[in-house]
């Protein structure tokens, strides 16, 4: 069993291959941290707990000076008993006070784990997953807590969240519910994070944890670009190919918190979650709350190490079934073809030139209903424009299948422009504060997803097209964040449950929408990367990661984004020069194979295209047609991380051959010689450079590494792709 309780009778081990993680329980009470990392064989209490009489400490033991909660190592914080750092939980008790004595009562182990209710979660299965729930009851106001702990047996993974139910006679209300709380013995740390902003997703930060409390976070009712829910706790000397991490996640797409307090004695404490700004959760008498699911994840062999174990997970265990083994398709969006000019004229011929060059998936992007003829109007009237399509949505789909291609529509379902119809039939439905006119965002609102008839509305208009079968692919957009944060459909004291609840009201629909149609692919959305999570993963496959399409912003966007996703996960596409984002010209062959390092597809006029062009592109299709398991499911590693000058690497690997993709940046004079380690080949197997039919061995390309010739040119792309052709013998 992966998960034992040690000799001493109160310590607990969760322990696979990999890792070990430690907790006991103190007083017969407290739930307590003691060790997460590599596996141990056993648990003695070698890292005992150091009792000392600290100054301003309380004890909940009178006579016991040296046992405060304020220095115990917590799986769970306390509430006005004397723990004064960062809390992951208030319970707020009819008499609108705050203190709770949660005590351990028992623990249970069990093989497999159950789906959160409402929430999308990591599937486990009994051979897989084993779950132990921790049991903390508060006998003054009949309170339960529950600590969910999920090993994955065959990963360095726990995943874990919390239970609150109300076992009383009174409404308490939750204003912080946590997922996870890590009390980490020291500091010594760096923290990692993702940061940006629209354009701008998945920025690199690193820097040394201080005294303090740091903290990321999003108060915009989705996970948004200025933060990933994610943070790691690095040492110093970790890099991408050695050291230690330890890594969470939220799989949670509404407003979050993630931070870590570096408190008085030099102790780091880790907590993930829903934000509390702004939060309030209504506990009735036998109800329930769960906290979404956050993921922990340990290495000791660097940034690629966390990384594989994050893209293992998610693609096995978070995707949706029907595409975690399924090649994707390389699509023509029409969007920068057109934007809201389109007619079907315009789309049959844009079809026909996609078809001739081996386009696998035609998109019709933004402006096919209602009014739409620019952005100020008909969001919400989700019905086809006769004036632009005579035929209508099937009628363009069957023009496209006939030509070999599948068909894929855009929609925002979530947002209605106060010029609509809908609006005018519902102005209740959007979210909005009592007495205030809502407010603006790209001249839409925001509709009111916690409530019910709304989510069945969306579930009927999206079915209706699905269910005609000629609907293969959905862009699913979202393009503003939530203000006016109120809904009519529920009371006064439930106000605070609108932002949690509108984000239960878009899985619901998802669910829906997914379990019914299980063969449409899903693509997120949110202007690009500002709802890139792991819980809107559990539903849509990929995600538009950026609508930045400049290769070289690219490079770094998708970078900072494989620290966590898989590249099967990001959308990637070719677009026009000057860029429409930055106005910046690179060349179709850079455009193309940082593209082909994400999902490749196009997003540009192809009837414009010169023939020339027009060849190439077909080469780089043909291309990644060949290569595309690779590209897809091979094992992702990045080789050099973008700096001063945007020169980065990476490579895809299988059993039988590796891509490398160099991307030189800006181009500068003096440069030094240059060699480019792999790292990660078969020392002792031999390889083929295609490109040249050398030999070499694994080792030597691993240590000795490959040379970077001079490039004279900023933005240039160089493909280093090797064939593992036999295996070298040992000499004697």
């Amino acid at each position: 069993m992966p998960i034992f309780l040690e000799k001493d009778g109160k310590t607990l081990h969760l322990q696979n291959k990999q890792i070990s993680y430690v907790l006991s329980i103190e007083k017969d009470k407290y739930v307590c941290h003691r060790y997460w990392g590599r596996r141990l064989e056993s648990f003695n209490g070698s890292t005992q707990l150091q009792m000392i009489d600290r100054g301003f400490a309380t004890n909940p033991f009178p006579e016991e000076r040296v046992f405060s909660l304020n220095a115990l190592p917590l799986e769970t914080s306390t509430q006005q008993s004397g723990d004064h750092r960062i809390a992951n939980y208030t319970i707020r008790s009819h008499t609108n006070q705050t203190r709770t004595d949660f005590i351990f009562k028992k623990f249970d182990i069990l093989s497999g784990k159950q789906p959160l209710k409402g929430l999308p979660t990591l599937e486990g299965e009994d051979t897989t997953v084993t779950t132990l729930i921790i049991t903390l009851y508060d006998d003054i106001q009949q309170l339960e807590m529950k600590l969910y702990y999920h090993l994955y047996e065959q990963l360095p993974v726990i995943t874990r969240h919390v239970a609150f139910l109300n076992h009383g006679q009174q409404d308490v209300f939750l204003d912080n519910a946590g997922s996870l709380q890590v009390d980490i013995a020291a500091a010594t740390f760096d923290l990692l994070t993702l940061y940006g902003s629209h354009t701008n997703e998945a920025n690199i930060s690193r820097r040394k944890l201080q005294n303090g409390i740091q903290k990321i976070e999003s108060t915009r009712g989705v996970s948004s670009p200025q933060h990933q829910p994610f943070l790691a706790l690095l040492n110093p000397n970790t890099d991408e190919f050695s050291g230690e991490v330890r890594a969470f996640h939220l799989i949670y797409s509404g407003n979050f918190q993630a931070q870590v307090e570096v408190e008085q004695y030099g102790s780091a404490r880790v907590q993930l979650g829903i934000n509390t700004e702004g939060f309030s959760w209504k506990l009735s008498p036998g109800g329930s709350f769960d906290t979404p699911e956050a993921v922990m994840v340990y290495s000791n062999h660097g940034l690629n190490e966390m990384s594989h174990t994050f893209h293992t997970l998610y693609q096995q265990y978070l995707c949706p079934k029907s595409f975690r083994n399924q090649e994707r398709p390389i699509v023509l969006n029409t969007w920068e073809a057109n934007y809201f000019d389109i007619s079907e004229e315009k789309s049959e011929k844009l079809a026909e030139a996609a078809a001739q060059i081996g386009i696998e998936m035609f998109v019709l992007d933004d402006g096919w209903f209602g009014k739409r003829n620019d952005d100020t109007s008909s969001l919400g009237d989700w019905m086809e424009n006769k004036d632009k399509l005579p035929n209508g949505i099937a009628g363009l789909a069957e023009t496209v299948k006939n030509k070999g291609m599948k068909f894929g529509l855009w929609f925002e379902p979530e947002m209605i422009s106060p010029n609509s119809e809908l609006f005018k039939a519902h102005p209740d439905w959007v979210i909005h504060t009592h007495g205030y006119k809502p407010i603006e965002g790209r001249r839409q609102l925001v509709l009111d997803l916690s409530n019910p008839e709304v989510q069945e509305f969306l579930i009927n208009v999206l079915s209706k097209y699905l269910i005609t079968g000629k609907i293969d692919y959905i862009k699913w957009d979202m393009n503003r964040h939530l203000t006016d944060i109120g809904s009519t459909a529920f009371p006064k004291d439930q106000q605070g449950e609108i932002s949690h609840r509108y984000i239960l009201g878009l899985y619901r629909i998802l669910d829906t929408l997914v379990k019914q149609f299980p063969n449409v692919l899903f693509e997120n959305c949110s202007s690009g990367g500002g709802r890139f999570d792991p819980g809107m993963m559990h539903y849509m496959a990929q995600t538009w990661t950026s609508d930045n399409t400049d290769a070289l912003c690219r490079t770094k966007i998708q970078y900072g984004y494989s620290l966590l996703f898989p590249p099967i996960m990001m959308g990637a596409h070719v677009s026009s020069v000057p860029n429409h984002q930055v106005g910046r010209i690179t060349s179709l062959e850079t455009r193309g194979r940082v593209a082909m390092s994400g999902n490749l597809g196009y997003e540009l006029d192809l009837t414009e295209a010169a023939e020339e062009e027009l060849r190439e592109i077909e080469n780089q299709i043909s291309f990644y047609k060949q290569q595309r398991k690779l590209f897809q499911f091979g094992k992702f590693y990045r080789l050099k991380a973008p700096g001063e000058y945007f020169e980065s690497a990476w490579m895809f690997k299988n059993e039988k051959e590796a891509i490398i993709v160099y991307f030189n940046g800006i181009a500068r004079p003096a440069v030094p010689v240059n060699y480019l380690s792999v790292y990660y080949l078969e020392d002792l197997a031999i390889y083929k450079d295609l490109a040249t039919g050398r030999l070499y061995s694994g080792s030597e390309l691993n240590y000795a590494g490959v040379t970077i010739p001079r490039v004279k040119e900023d933005y240039k792309t160089l493909i280093y792709h090797f064939e593992k052709v036999e295996l070298q013998t040992n000499k004697t």
